[in-house]
This record gives C-alpha cells, structure tokens and sequence, in this order.
C-alpha cells in the first residue's frame, strides 16, 4: 500500500506468515502463526507447534514478542506456547509483562500443557512474566495502542473459538481463526486492510466447522476488504491450486500494510 492510499495517522505495519497450514501441516507446512509488527508493538498470533523453529528459521527473535493472542484451544493453534516458555525461562528472559489473550481456559490449559511438556520445571519462574487476558466474544481488549476484539467462529463447542480482529499502527487485520461459515465475519471483517481467511478444504463442503473455497469464492465480493489471504490450508486446496482465484498465504510470506 503506498502512502496515498494508507490511514490518516497509519504506520508500517508488517504481517508475517509462520504457518500457513492446517493441523496436519500438509506438504510440510507449519502449522497457524502470525507476526504482526509495528512501531506500537509485535504481536503473536496463534501459535502452532512448530513456533520456535518458523521464528529462528526467518531471523525473528522470540523476545521482540509484546502481545500474544490465541483463537483457539486446538494444539495446532497454541500447542507451541510450551516451547515458547521454554525459550522465556532458558534462551530470551523477557524484559518486560508479555500479553497473552485468548479464549476461555487459555491459561490453565497451557501451564497444563507446560506441566505435562516439562513436569520439574517450576513455573512460577515464567508466571510474572506472563499476563494472561480472556477475551469473550464481542469483547474489546486494549493494551497500549493494540485493540482487540472478537466474535465467536462456529468451530468448537462447548470450547470458544474466535475470529479476531486487532487494529495496530492505523491498521485493522481480522483473522477468522478456523471457522465454519459465518455470515457475522462478513461484517466483522468490513474495511479490514487484510483479512485472513481459512480455506481448509475445497471438496469437503458437508464439513460446517472449516470452511471451503467454492464457498469463499462465491461470498468473495461480500467481504469488502483490502486484501483477503487464504490461509489453514489442507491437501485439497493445495491439489486444486489451479482452480482457486484467490491468493493463498505461504510459509514466509511478508505482507506489508
């Protein structure tokens, strides 16, 4: 985006895409994670298994890391969080509170996760370190010039999932998380500068709790966005690469907004 088109007031604002794929990391894909930078903060969005590598693997340090902020309790979307304490407590001491916001049981789960990862380890080393916030959907969480806010994704029952959308630097990026269709995501997307879309399937249109590409292509012109991205692909997307029209994230992608 050049600077006549940006936002009174915006400022570069950088998107990173750790991983691209879907729980299974088809064609070896890692698994979702975001990098979100500006001026005001870095962000952390979703954090998958094979964080720490997709992190060291692009030259990104783990302890510029502000906010953290978590979709959902499925491991391929913050199964990484155990190694991410890991690097806090031996590699990168953080300077500073990290942010952690998600959704219900966020934090029990992951001290769990981190438990059963490393039962001697003494948590209390990591737990001043680490804020963690619930965000309920239609909530606003603000920290800093970072705001955030959320609708519920038909995914997960009775565990909440979320769509987010965080607005940084003049910016506004809203992610659908993984998701069922959702017609509330078409307004809660509206004037986004990107939105990060899951396409996990492109056959599979009986599955309601990921969404599928035909589905997408034909509410495309609903989404009034700046730039939409494909993102949590499966095998089926990535076979019928070909047929899709839309523009599909991959590993390392830098987006620039």
């Amino acid at each position: 985006m050049n600077s006549s088109n940006a936002p009174s007031g915006a400022k570069p604002v950088s998107v990173t895409v750790l991983g691209s794929g879907d729980a299974f990391a088809t064609a070896g894909r890692s698994q979702s994670g975001y990098l979100i930078r500006s001026k005001d903060a870095c962000i952390l969005m979703d954090a998958g298994p094979d964080l720490l590598g997709s992190l060291k693997r692009k030259n990104l340090a783990p302890a510029d890391i502000d906010i953290v902020v978590i979709s959902h309790l499925h491991g391929d979307h913050y199964g990484g969080l155990p190694f991410l304490m890991l690097e806090y407590m031996y590699e990168s001491p953080p300077e500073r509170m990290i942010y952690v916001v998600g959704p219900r049981n966020l934090e029990s789960r992951s001290y769990r996760m981190m438990k059963l990862s490393y039962p001697r380890f003494d948590l209390d080393v990591i737990r001043h370190w680490l804020h963690f916030i619930e965000i309920a959907p239609h909530e606003e969480v603000r920290l800093g010039r970072v705001r955030i806010d959320a609708i519920r994704s038909p995914h997960t029952n009775p565990d909440v999932s979320l769509s987010l959308r965080l607005r940084i630097g003049g910016r506004t990026i809203v992610y659908s998380g993984d998701s069922g269709w959702n017609e509330g995501l078409v307004e809660f997307a509206r004037d986004a500068d990107l939105f990060l879309c899951e396409c996990t399937y492109f056959e599979s249109s009986h599955l309601e709790f990921h969404m599928n590409y035909p589905q997408l292509a034909a509410n495309r012109d609903r989404f009034k966005v700046k730039r939409m991205v494909l993102t949590h692909l499966g095998h089926e997307v990535l076979e019928h690469r070909r047929d899709i029209k839309m523009e599909l994230a991959h590993d390392g992608m830098k987006i620039d907004l």
